[in-house]
Protein backbone atom coordinates (compact mmCIF):
# COMPACT_ATOMS: atom_id res chain seq x y z
CA UNK A 1 0.00 0.00 0.00
CA UNK A 2 1.20 3.52 -0.71
CA UNK A 3 2.42 6.30 2.00
CA UNK A 4 -0.74 8.90 2.43
CA UNK A 5 0.93 12.02 1.24
CA UNK A 6 1.72 14.45 3.57
CA UNK A 7 -0.11 17.69 3.70
CA UNK A 8 1.34 20.73 4.90
CA UNK A 9 0.14 24.36 5.56
CA UNK A 10 1.77 27.11 4.40
CA UNK A 11 1.47 29.99 6.29
CA UNK A 12 1.83 33.56 3.95
CA UNK A 13 1.69 33.97 0.41
CA UNK A 14 4.47 36.49 0.05
CA UNK A 15 7.66 35.15 -1.50
CA UNK A 16 8.86 32.50 0.67
CA UNK A 17 5.27 31.09 0.73
CA UNK A 18 4.90 31.27 -2.62
CA UNK A 19 7.94 29.14 -2.98
CA UNK A 20 7.48 26.98 -0.81
CA UNK A 21 3.68 26.11 -2.49
CA UNK A 22 5.72 25.97 -5.78
CA UNK A 23 8.33 23.09 -4.97
CA UNK A 24 5.74 21.21 -2.50
CA UNK A 25 3.25 20.81 -5.91
CA UNK A 26 6.22 19.89 -7.84
CA UNK A 27 6.39 16.60 -5.75
CA UNK A 28 2.60 15.69 -6.16
CA UNK A 29 3.38 11.83 -5.75
CA UNK A 30 4.70 13.06 -2.07
CA UNK A 31 2.97 15.35 -0.60
CA UNK A 32 -0.87 16.87 -1.43
CA UNK A 33 -1.83 19.96 -2.68
CA UNK A 34 -0.69 22.73 -0.17
CA UNK A 35 -3.15 25.07 1.82
CA UNK A 36 -1.83 28.53 1.69
CA UNK A 37 -3.23 30.95 4.29
CA UNK A 38 -2.92 34.52 3.49
CA UNK A 39 -4.63 37.15 5.69
CA UNK A 40 -4.78 39.63 3.14
CA UNK A 41 -6.51 39.21 -0.20
CA UNK A 42 -3.44 39.27 -2.73
CA UNK A 43 -0.12 37.24 -3.35
CA UNK A 44 3.30 39.33 -2.60
CA UNK A 45 3.06 39.79 1.06
CA UNK A 46 5.58 43.16 1.87
CA UNK A 47 5.27 43.53 -1.90
CA UNK A 48 2.10 44.35 -2.15
CA UNK A 49 2.13 48.89 -2.10
CA UNK A 50 -0.57 50.33 -0.62
CA UNK A 51 -1.77 53.86 0.21
CA UNK A 52 -2.74 52.43 3.72
CA UNK A 53 -1.39 52.60 6.76
CA UNK A 54 -2.27 51.46 10.36
CA UNK A 55 -5.68 49.19 9.44
CA UNK A 56 -7.66 48.94 6.53
CA UNK A 57 -11.40 49.55 5.84
CA UNK A 58 -12.52 46.78 7.74
CA UNK A 59 -10.05 47.08 10.87
CA UNK A 60 -6.96 44.40 10.07
CA UNK A 61 -3.14 45.21 10.13
CA UNK A 62 -1.55 46.75 7.21
CA UNK A 63 1.17 44.19 6.72
CA UNK A 64 3.50 45.71 3.59
CA UNK A 65 6.36 48.49 4.42
CA UNK A 66 6.37 49.36 1.04
CA UNK A 67 6.65 53.02 -0.18
CA UNK A 68 5.74 54.52 -3.65
CA UNK A 69 8.83 54.90 -4.46
CA UNK A 70 10.99 52.44 -3.50
CA UNK A 71 13.38 50.45 -5.66
CA UNK A 72 15.37 47.31 -4.72
CA UNK A 73 18.48 47.62 -3.16
CA UNK A 74 19.85 44.32 -4.71
CA UNK A 75 20.27 43.78 -8.24
CA UNK A 76 17.40 41.48 -10.11
CA UNK A 77 20.18 38.85 -11.30
CA UNK A 78 20.85 37.93 -7.51
CA UNK A 79 17.20 38.51 -6.38
CA UNK A 80 15.62 35.90 -8.81
CA UNK A 81 14.54 32.41 -7.90
CA UNK A 82 17.31 30.30 -9.53
CA UNK A 83 14.65 28.36 -11.88
CA UNK A 84 12.63 31.82 -12.42
CA UNK A 85 14.09 34.82 -14.12
CA UNK A 86 13.20 37.91 -13.95
CA UNK A 87 12.41 39.57 -17.66
CA UNK A 88 15.98 40.36 -18.97
CA UNK A 89 14.85 43.31 -20.52
CA UNK A 90 14.29 45.19 -16.84
CA UNK A 91 16.51 47.49 -15.26
CA UNK A 92 18.80 45.48 -12.46
CA UNK A 93 17.46 47.41 -9.65
CA UNK A 94 13.43 47.29 -10.35
CA UNK A 95 10.44 49.44 -8.97
CA UNK A 96 8.95 47.28 -6.16
CA UNK A 97 5.83 47.37 -8.31
CA UNK A 98 7.93 44.87 -10.92
CA UNK A 99 8.80 42.27 -8.27
CA UNK A 100 4.96 42.38 -7.21
CA UNK A 101 4.63 41.56 -11.48
CA UNK A 102 7.39 38.91 -11.00
CA UNK A 103 5.64 37.16 -8.22
CA UNK A 104 2.13 37.40 -9.86
CA UNK A 105 3.62 35.23 -12.83
CA UNK A 106 5.34 33.15 -10.63
CA UNK A 107 2.42 32.26 -9.01
CA UNK A 108 0.56 31.79 -12.13
CA UNK A 109 3.32 30.16 -13.87
CA UNK A 110 3.35 27.25 -11.49
CA UNK A 111 -0.24 27.10 -10.97
CA UNK A 112 -0.06 28.26 -7.08
CA UNK A 113 -3.21 30.52 -6.98
CA UNK A 114 -5.54 27.97 -6.66
CA UNK A 115 -4.48 26.52 -3.52
CA UNK A 116 -4.33 30.04 -1.31
CA UNK A 117 -6.93 31.06 0.84
CA UNK A 118 -7.09 34.64 0.90
CA UNK A 119 -8.66 36.38 4.22
CA UNK A 120 -7.66 33.57 6.20
CA UNK A 121 -5.96 34.59 9.42
CA UNK A 122 -4.12 31.79 11.26
CA UNK A 123 -4.99 31.95 14.72
CA UNK A 124 -3.23 28.69 16.07
CA UNK A 125 -0.99 26.52 15.56
CA UNK A 126 -0.43 23.71 17.83
CA UNK A 127 0.99 20.06 17.91
CA UNK A 128 -1.46 17.48 17.72
CA UNK A 129 -2.46 15.22 20.13
CA UNK A 130 -0.10 12.04 20.17
CA UNK A 131 -1.10 9.01 18.42
CA UNK A 132 0.88 5.93 18.24
CA UNK A 133 4.49 5.26 19.20
CA UNK A 134 6.49 6.66 16.44
CA UNK A 135 4.00 8.33 14.37
CA UNK A 136 4.67 11.92 13.76
CA UNK A 137 1.09 13.54 15.54
CA UNK A 138 1.29 16.34 13.00
CA UNK A 139 0.01 20.08 13.87
CA UNK A 140 -3.70 21.69 14.72
CA UNK A 141 -4.25 24.68 12.28
CA UNK A 142 -6.88 26.95 13.36
CA UNK A 143 -8.26 29.55 10.85
CA UNK A 144 -10.55 32.37 10.92
CA UNK A 145 -11.90 33.77 7.39
CA UNK A 146 -12.15 37.57 7.52
CA UNK A 147 -15.06 38.59 6.47
CA UNK A 148 -17.93 40.46 8.02
CA UNK A 149 -19.57 38.74 11.35
CA UNK A 150 -22.33 36.77 9.59
CA UNK A 151 -19.80 35.40 6.83
CA UNK A 152 -16.99 34.80 9.41
CA UNK A 153 -15.95 31.17 9.67
CA UNK A 154 -13.29 29.51 12.05
CA UNK A 155 -12.09 26.27 10.79
CA UNK A 156 -9.42 23.56 12.45
CA UNK A 157 -7.31 21.12 10.23
CA UNK A 158 -4.66 18.84 10.80
CA UNK A 159 -1.61 19.10 9.04
CA UNK A 160 1.51 16.81 9.01
CA UNK A 161 4.02 19.95 8.69
CA UNK A 162 4.05 24.04 8.84
CA UNK A 163 5.99 26.20 6.75
CA UNK A 164 6.01 29.55 8.40
CA UNK A 165 6.65 32.26 5.73
CA UNK A 166 5.46 34.92 7.55
CA UNK A 167 8.05 37.44 6.87
CA UNK A 168 9.49 39.87 9.56
CA UNK A 169 8.61 43.53 7.89
CA UNK A 170 5.43 44.02 9.41
CA UNK A 171 6.59 44.05 13.57
CA UNK A 172 7.82 47.92 14.00
CA UNK A 173 10.71 47.85 16.62
CA UNK A 174 10.24 50.85 18.67
CA UNK A 175 13.61 51.56 20.83
CA UNK A 176 13.67 52.56 24.39
CA UNK A 177 15.09 56.17 23.81
CA UNK A 178 13.87 58.52 26.72
CA UNK A 179 11.10 61.36 26.29
CA UNK A 180 10.16 59.64 22.80
CA UNK A 181 6.66 59.70 24.35
CA UNK A 182 7.06 63.72 24.82
CA UNK A 183 7.54 64.56 20.85
CA UNK A 184 4.73 66.67 19.92
CA UNK A 185 5.55 66.66 15.99
CA UNK A 186 4.90 64.03 13.62
CA UNK A 187 6.59 60.60 15.00
CA UNK A 188 5.89 57.26 12.81
CA UNK A 189 8.10 54.45 12.05
CA UNK A 190 9.41 53.80 8.57
CA UNK A 191 6.91 50.92 8.28
CA UNK A 192 4.15 54.06 8.12
CA UNK A 193 6.33 55.97 5.39
CA UNK A 194 4.66 56.35 1.73
CA UNK A 195 5.88 58.62 -0.03
CA UNK A 196 8.36 62.48 0.92
CA UNK A 197 5.68 64.75 0.12
CA UNK A 198 3.78 65.38 3.29
CA UNK A 199 7.00 66.33 4.89
CA UNK A 200 7.91 69.54 2.32
CA UNK A 201 9.29 72.26 4.06
CA UNK A 202 9.95 70.36 7.42
CA UNK A 203 12.92 69.43 9.57
CA UNK A 204 13.21 65.54 9.73
CA UNK A 205 15.21 63.70 12.00
CA UNK A 206 15.39 59.71 10.66
CA UNK A 207 17.19 57.23 13.32
CA UNK A 208 18.99 54.61 11.75
CA UNK A 209 20.79 54.00 8.29
CA UNK A 210 20.08 50.65 6.98
CA UNK A 211 18.62 50.38 3.83
CA UNK A 212 15.38 51.83 4.79
CA UNK A 213 16.66 55.06 6.55
CA UNK A 214 19.36 55.87 3.43
CA UNK A 215 16.30 55.18 1.17
CA UNK A 216 13.86 57.56 2.96
CA UNK A 217 16.91 60.32 3.57
CA UNK A 218 17.78 60.14 -0.35
CA UNK A 219 13.87 60.83 -1.10
CA UNK A 220 13.37 63.54 1.30
CA UNK A 221 16.56 65.56 0.50
CA UNK A 222 14.50 67.60 -1.82
CA UNK A 223 11.81 68.83 -0.36
CA UNK A 224 12.62 68.52 3.09
CA UNK A 225 13.79 72.17 4.67
CA UNK A 226 16.78 69.95 6.92
CA UNK A 227 17.36 66.23 6.58
CA UNK A 228 19.21 64.49 9.78
CA UNK A 229 20.46 61.05 9.46
CA UNK A 230 21.22 59.92 12.94
CA UNK A 231 23.02 56.33 13.45
CA UNK A 232 26.77 55.00 14.68
CA UNK A 233 29.42 54.06 12.41
CA UNK A 234 30.74 55.57 9.61
CA UNK A 235 29.58 58.20 7.52
CA UNK A 236 27.47 57.27 4.73
CA UNK A 237 29.28 57.48 1.45
CA UNK A 238 27.21 59.47 -1.66
CA UNK A 239 24.84 61.39 0.76
CA UNK A 240 23.56 64.43 -0.50
CA UNK A 241 25.75 67.44 1.30
CA UNK A 242 22.31 68.96 2.51
CA UNK A 243 21.63 65.44 4.66
CA UNK A 244 23.50 66.19 8.03
CA UNK A 245 24.82 63.03 9.64
CA UNK A 246 24.95 62.58 13.47
CA UNK A 247 25.43 60.09 16.42
CA UNK A 248 22.48 58.33 17.43
CA UNK A 249 20.00 59.72 19.59
CA UNK A 250 20.56 60.65 23.45
CA UNK A 251 16.74 61.65 24.33
CA UNK A 252 14.08 63.20 22.62
CA UNK A 253 11.98 66.92 23.51
CA UNK A 254 8.82 67.78 22.61
CA UNK A 255 10.29 69.58 19.56
CA UNK A 256 14.04 68.57 19.39
CA UNK A 257 16.03 65.88 19.73
CA UNK A 258 19.11 65.65 21.51
CA UNK A 259 22.10 63.11 20.17
CA UNK A 260 25.16 61.64 21.58
CA UNK A 261 28.19 64.16 20.84
CA UNK A 262 25.79 67.14 22.84
CA UNK A 263 24.40 68.24 19.44
CA UNK A 264 20.89 69.39 19.48
CA UNK A 265 18.58 69.69 16.11
CA UNK A 266 14.89 70.88 16.05
CA UNK A 267 12.71 68.24 14.72
CA UNK A 268 8.56 68.79 12.83
CA UNK A 269 9.31 64.62 11.89
CA UNK A 270 10.91 62.11 13.91
CA UNK A 271 11.10 58.53 11.95
CA UNK A 272 11.90 55.92 13.08
CA UNK A 273 13.76 53.82 10.43
CA UNK A 274 14.73 51.20 13.41
CA UNK A 275 13.64 47.71 11.99
CA UNK A 276 11.55 45.23 13.07
CA UNK A 277 10.63 42.45 15.71
CA UNK A 278 9.74 38.51 14.33
CA UNK A 279 6.05 38.06 15.64
CA UNK A 280 4.28 35.08 15.89
CA UNK A 281 0.74 34.91 17.77
CA UNK A 282 -0.46 31.74 16.46
CA UNK A 283 2.78 30.02 17.75
CA UNK A 284 3.16 28.63 21.40
CA UNK A 285 6.79 29.19 21.51
CA UNK A 286 7.29 27.95 25.43
CA UNK A 287 5.35 24.52 24.07
CA UNK A 288 7.55 23.97 20.92
CA UNK A 289 10.71 24.58 23.42
CA UNK A 290 11.76 27.97 21.99
CA UNK A 291 12.38 31.16 23.45
CA UNK A 292 12.22 34.61 22.43
CA UNK A 293 16.23 35.45 22.68
CA UNK A 294 18.15 39.29 21.20
CA UNK A 295 18.33 37.56 17.85
CA UNK A 296 14.70 36.18 17.74
CA UNK A 297 13.30 32.75 18.11
CA UNK A 298 15.84 29.99 19.31
CA UNK A 299 16.80 27.75 19.05
CA UNK A 300 16.88 27.11 14.99
CA UNK A 301 18.63 24.21 13.67
CA UNK A 302 20.14 25.61 10.29
CA UNK A 303 17.92 28.89 11.16
CA UNK A 304 15.15 26.67 10.10
CA UNK A 305 13.42 24.26 12.36
CA UNK A 306 12.92 23.76 16.35
CA UNK A 307 15.08 20.58 17.30
CA UNK A 308 12.02 19.45 19.53
CA UNK A 309 9.46 19.91 16.29
CA UNK A 310 11.28 18.92 13.28
CA UNK A 311 7.93 19.78 11.36
CA UNK A 312 7.83 22.74 11.79
CA UNK A 313 9.74 25.32 9.13
CA UNK A 314 10.74 29.08 10.13
CA UNK A 315 11.68 30.17 6.21
CA UNK A 316 13.44 33.28 5.63
CA UNK A 317 14.11 34.57 9.51
CA UNK A 318 18.00 35.41 8.39
CA UNK A 319 18.97 38.94 7.62
CA UNK A 320 21.13 40.68 4.63
CA UNK A 321 21.15 38.14 2.37
CA UNK A 322 19.29 37.51 -1.51
CA UNK A 323 16.12 36.59 0.11
CA UNK A 324 14.51 34.75 -3.13
CA UNK A 325 17.06 32.68 -3.82
CA UNK A 326 17.59 31.90 0.33
CA UNK A 327 14.13 30.73 0.80
CA UNK A 328 14.78 28.69 -2.08
CA UNK A 329 17.42 26.68 -0.83
CA UNK A 330 15.86 26.71 2.20
CA UNK A 331 12.20 24.97 1.18
CA UNK A 332 14.40 22.16 -0.60
CA UNK A 333 15.87 21.44 2.71
CA UNK A 334 12.73 21.42 4.36
CA UNK A 335 10.86 19.32 1.62
CA UNK A 336 14.34 16.52 1.94
CA UNK A 337 13.89 16.82 5.71
CA UNK A 338 10.20 15.68 5.05
CA UNK A 339 10.47 13.00 2.74
CA UNK A 340 13.30 11.32 4.91
CA UNK A 341 15.78 12.18 2.45
CA UNK A 342 18.13 14.28 4.25
CA UNK A 343 18.05 12.58 7.76
CA UNK A 344 18.60 14.87 11.07
CA UNK A 345 20.40 14.44 14.28
CA UNK A 346 18.57 13.84 17.12
CA UNK A 347 17.39 16.77 19.35
CA UNK A 348 19.96 16.82 21.44
CA UNK A 349 22.69 16.76 19.08
CA UNK A 350 20.57 19.51 17.05
CA UNK A 351 20.41 22.43 20.40
CA UNK A 352 24.02 21.36 20.53
CA UNK A 353 24.73 22.84 17.40
CA UNK A 354 22.61 25.68 17.48
CA UNK A 355 24.93 26.55 20.60
CA UNK A 356 27.94 25.74 19.05
CA UNK A 357 27.47 28.08 16.37
CA UNK A 358 26.36 30.69 18.67
CA UNK A 359 29.38 30.32 20.60
CA UNK A 360 31.85 30.54 17.92
CA UNK A 361 29.99 33.69 16.74
CA UNK A 362 29.99 35.41 19.89
CA UNK A 363 33.50 34.95 20.19
CA UNK A 364 34.47 36.71 16.95
CA UNK A 365 33.14 39.21 18.09
CA UNK A 366 29.51 38.90 16.53
CA UNK A 367 26.67 40.65 18.61
CA UNK A 368 23.83 38.27 20.03
CA UNK A 369 21.33 40.30 18.51
CA UNK A 370 23.02 40.11 14.93
CA UNK A 371 23.35 36.28 14.61
CA UNK A 372 20.98 36.05 12.28
CA UNK A 373 22.76 38.66 9.81
CA UNK A 374 24.30 35.90 7.49
CA UNK A 375 26.06 38.43 4.96
CA UNK A 376 29.05 36.47 3.92
CA UNK A 377 28.07 33.71 5.27
CA UNK A 378 25.12 33.01 3.37
CA UNK A 379 26.83 31.75 0.73
CA UNK A 380 28.31 29.10 2.60
CA UNK A 381 24.77 28.28 4.30
CA UNK A 382 23.09 27.77 1.01
CA UNK A 383 26.03 25.78 -0.13
CA UNK A 384 26.10 23.16 3.11
CA UNK A 385 21.78 23.02 2.51
CA UNK A 386 22.65 22.31 -1.38
CA UNK A 387 24.67 19.66 0.02
CA UNK A 388 23.10 18.01 2.70
CA UNK A 389 19.61 17.81 0.84
CA UNK A 390 20.86 16.69 -2.58
CA UNK A 391 20.23 19.35 -4.82
CA UNK A 392 22.13 21.95 -7.29
CA UNK A 393 24.15 25.00 -5.18
CA UNK A 394 23.52 28.65 -6.13
CA UNK A 395 25.26 29.55 -9.22
CA UNK A 396 28.46 31.18 -8.05
CA UNK A 397 28.44 34.36 -10.48
CA UNK A 398 25.13 35.20 -7.62
CA UNK A 399 27.75 35.49 -5.35
CA UNK A 400 30.36 37.85 -7.52
CA UNK A 401 27.67 40.09 -8.28
CA UNK A 402 25.85 40.21 -5.10
CA UNK A 403 29.67 41.16 -3.56
CA UNK A 404 30.25 43.92 -6.61
CA UNK A 405 26.80 45.76 -6.06
CA UNK A 406 27.29 45.86 -2.84
CA UNK A 407 30.47 47.34 -2.85
CA UNK A 408 29.81 49.50 -5.33
CA UNK A 409 26.56 51.06 -3.04
CA UNK A 410 29.07 51.51 -0.36
CA UNK A 411 31.20 53.93 -2.52
CA UNK A 412 27.58 55.53 -3.06
CA UNK A 413 24.23 54.61 -2.04
CA UNK A 414 23.04 57.78 -4.63
CA UNK A 415 24.34 56.15 -7.42
CA UNK A 416 24.85 52.34 -7.34
CA UNK A 417 21.04 51.50 -9.03
CA UNK A 418 22.61 52.67 -11.95
CA UNK A 419 24.54 49.99 -13.04
CA UNK A 420 23.24 46.99 -14.79
CA UNK A 421 24.45 43.71 -14.65
CA UNK A 422 23.71 40.44 -17.30
CA UNK A 423 24.38 36.95 -15.99
CA UNK A 424 26.58 35.25 -19.03
CA UNK A 425 25.74 31.80 -17.18
CA UNK A 426 26.18 29.74 -13.89
CA UNK A 427 29.89 31.07 -13.63
CA UNK A 428 29.83 34.31 -16.02
CA UNK A 429 28.43 37.62 -15.89
CA UNK A 430 29.11 41.58 -17.14
CA UNK A 431 28.52 45.19 -16.50
CA UNK A 432 25.73 46.18 -18.58
CA UNK A 433 25.89 49.72 -17.72
CA UNK A 434 28.57 51.81 -15.62
CA UNK A 435 27.42 54.97 -15.40
CA UNK A 436 30.78 56.53 -13.01
CA UNK A 437 32.75 54.67 -15.56
CA UNK A 438 31.19 55.96 -18.22
CA UNK A 439 31.32 59.68 -17.21
CA UNK A 440 34.74 58.90 -16.65
CA UNK A 441 35.47 57.77 -20.35
CA UNK A 442 33.79 60.88 -21.70
CA UNK A 443 35.34 63.12 -19.56
CA UNK A 444 38.68 61.85 -20.81
CA UNK A 445 37.28 62.13 -24.21
CA UNK A 446 37.07 65.90 -23.28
Amino acid sequence: MASPKLCVAVIGAGAAGLCAARHILASPDTFAPPVVFEASDHVGGTWVYTEETGEDANGWPIHSSMYRDLRTNLPKEVMAFPDFPFDPSLPSFLHHSAVLAYLERYTEHFGIQDHIRFRWKVDNVRPAPKRKEGIPSGWDVTATRQAPAPMRQQLTEHFDAIMVCTGHYSSPFIPSIPGLDSFQGCLLHSHSFRHPEPFAGLSVVLVGAGPSGVDLALLLSPVAARVVLSHQGSPVCGMPGTVMQVPPPLRVAEDSVVFKDGSEVQADALILCTGYQYHFPFLDLAQLGLQKTDYGVGPLFQHLLPPQHPSLFFIGLCQQICPFPHFHCQVLFALAVLTGCCPLPSAAEMEADVQAQLDQYLRSGGLSRYFRRLKEQQWSYAKELAHLAGFPPLPPALQEIYDAARANRALDVATYRGRNYRLLGPNAWEVVQDPVRDRARDDHAL
